[in-house]
């Protein structure tokens, strides 16, 4: 995922980076074997959201239920919720809560919040054992943070992105409780399923992750609910959008929303790019499986940029356009592909701003090397998000993205073009819907070729 903006243009991609119903995750998750690393746990997870807006969609209140199976053959003694929108406000403070507030919790017991307020531990009523199914439930209110952010809100417009509290991974490396660094993303979710219920008043218009069915409710409100399979993550926009719908070629439904003041030169080039990229994408890694996606637009988002959510996409759009395409292949290369960002974010922006420079046909040849010097001698492209944030925040952009991408540019030169796609399709294949590592990367491509990547690994430190 990515808080940053690119664009075509080299020189603007350059100068924004530096400022820093398809298959279901039930059919999809593996099962462990008794020889295998243990497994991620808590999977499969659904989650049953039902939510009533305020006048203006500043306030959500209601009640989430979340419910999952123990993969693990140790029994599962609790579980953590994240509440990532309290990652940039943390505990808040007297008179000003936490943004997302949970009470009520039922199927287990709350033990007190840690990680800066966005981490939630329950201890379930009784051990889960292996490939038993429980829930836990709670009630939940959430408030728009007051700042133009994923998570915030931009005049008469909310945006709910990180807003839903998710079951963190347990897996081999232990439990993930690692913070919100304030740049970037420390996400790492499993694929599950989700049924969200948005009660608002007419005057919103809310797109959502998923595919929505809309009903009048009370007088002077409607009803909107969401669907989405295989999914790791749901969000939501509130406001007076305009909107247009679109079919690509390759049938997937593109909703388009946009503010009163967005550029509507850059609406149309958003579309379009968006058009050409999610078929194109399909072709190349396979059917993008969701059947539409959402692309909200605004032209204010200037000090936060970009971010992609499964099925939705925000975009700040300025008359030449926006990070449509890099943001849409973030669809591959993390919805699709997981990964665990906090310690791995190359794995989703590197595959991201690759995929983007390709569908634009950009001259990677040499790229490699007019990046130059690394930043550092510490700096490597398998460096994790807790290293940026220990005062290298300036290496971020450089390495991920730029020298992450080149990276893959000039790994398809030396494996040739027909078998790097080949690799990318088949890695995106091999983990539909799953995790992967830079490891599994590794092999695939060692796979494709009699060379020794060895040397190339070393050079390009990935490790």
């Amino acid at each position: 995922m990515t808080s940053l903006r690119y664009r075509r243009a080299p020189s603007l991609a350059l100068a924004a980076l530096l400022l820093l119903l398809p298959r279901s995750a039930e059919a999809q998750a593996p099962v462990e074997s008794a020889a295998s690393a243990p497994a991620a746990t808590p999977d499969r997870p659904s989650y049953d959201v039902s939510l009533r807006a305020d006048a203006d969609g500043s306030h959500w209140t209601g009640r989430q239920t979340v419910s999952f199976r123990n993969a693990s053959r140790t029994p599962l003694r609790s579980v953590d919720v994240r509440l990532w929108g309290n990652g940039t406000d943390g505990c808040g403070a007297p008179g000003e809560p936490s943004p997302v507030r949970v009470s009520g919790v039922v199927g287990g017991t709350p033990r007190p919040l840690a990680v800066g307020c966005s981490a939630l531990t329950i201890d379930l009523s009784a051990p889960l054992p292996y490939q038993a199914r429980t829930s836990v439930s709670f009630d939940l209110a959430i408030t728009v943070p007051d700042r133009v952010h994923r998570f915030g809100r931009d005049g008469a417009y909310r945006y709910l992105g990180n807003a839903l509290p998710l079951l963190s991974v347990r897996d081999a490396r232990g439990r993930h409780l690692d913070p919100d660094v304030g740049f970037g993303e420390s996400f790492y979710t499993l694929a599950g399923d989700f049924r969200v219920v948005l009660d608002h008043p007419d005057s919103l218009v809310v797109p959502a992750t998923g595919s929505t069915a809309r009903h009048a409710g009370a007088p002077g409100r409607t009803v909107s609910s969401s669907v989405a399979h295989g999914v790791r993550d749901f969000a939501w926009a509130a406001g007076p959008f305009r909107s247009r719908t679109v079919t690509t070629p390759g049938g997937v439904r593109l909703n388009a929303y946009w503010t009163a003041t967005t550029s509507p030169e850059g609406v149309a080039v958003d579309l379009k790019a968006a058009v050409g990229s999610v078929d194109e994408f399909g072709r190349r890694f396979g059917r993008y499986p969701y059947g539409e996606l959402d692309l909200v637009m605004s032209d204010a988002l200037d000090d936060f940029g970009s971010m992609e959510f499964p099925g939705l996409v925000l975009l700040w759009t300025e008359p030449e356009g926006s990070a449509v395409v890099h943001e849409i292949a973030h669809q591959w290369f993390y919805g699709i592909v997981g990964n665990d960002q906090f310690s791995a974010p190359w794995l989703d922006e590197s595959f991201a701003q690759y995929a983007n420079q390709s569908f634009y046909r950009d001259d990677a040849a040499g790229c490699w090397e007019d990046q130059g010097e690394w930043p550092s001698d510490t700096a490597a492209l398998t460096r994790d998000m807790g290293y940026y944030a220990d005062g290298r925040r300036s290496e971020y952009v450089r390495v991920v993205y730029m020298r992450g991408a080149c990276a893959l540019h000039d790994l398809e030169r030396v494996l040739g073009g027909p078998a790097m796609a080949a690799v990318l399709r088949g890695h995106v294949r091999d983990h539909w819907l799953g995790v992967a590592t830079t490891a599994d990367f590794k092999r695939a491509a060692q796979a494709a070729t009699a060379k020794d990547l060895g040397p190339f690994w070393t050079e390009h430190r990935i490790f």
